[in-house]
């Protein structure tokens, strides 16, 4: 198989992902997946697709994360591993939709307004 990539983003976060044959082993930003992630929750985001196909060990996958947090770097990186999984076999694609890993996560923080301290708050208001 050759190389299969794959976008995905969150918030401000983009992850292109690459996925080739192999034994499971994750690579970001050319740091070890366990070194860029230390949260266990945050591995377990990025797994969640692998481990719902049962295939944890049947792929290499390189990705290159860009912008954002830890949290909308990790949800991006799921939705790119779960877009490559499904152009790997598009009958991956009816148990990743179920689960809610095919679904771009459209919120993203809204602008801050001329005149008030943030988007949606407001300065205290004075009668006099």
């Amino acid at each position: 198989m050759e190389v299969v990539n794959a976008i995905g983003r969150r918030k401000a976060a983009v992850a292109r992902v690459y996925v080739k044959d192999g034994s499971g082993k994750i690579t970001i930003n050319n740091r070890e997946f366990e070194d860029y992630f230390p949260s266990s929750i945050l591995q377990y985001v990025v797994k969640q697709p692998l481990t719902t196909l049962g295939v944890e060990a049947n792929y290499d996958i390189t990705i290159n994360l860009d912008g954002g947090g830890f949290k909308g770097q990790a949800e991006a990186a799921r939705l790119g591993i779960a877009r490559a999984m499904v152009i790997i076999d598009p009958e991956n694609k009816p148990a990743l939709k179920a689960e809610g890993f095919m679904t771009r996560d459209s919120r993203v923080v809204e602008r801050k307004k001329p005149g008030q301290p943030k988007a949606r708050k407001k300065f205290q208001f004075s009668k006099r």
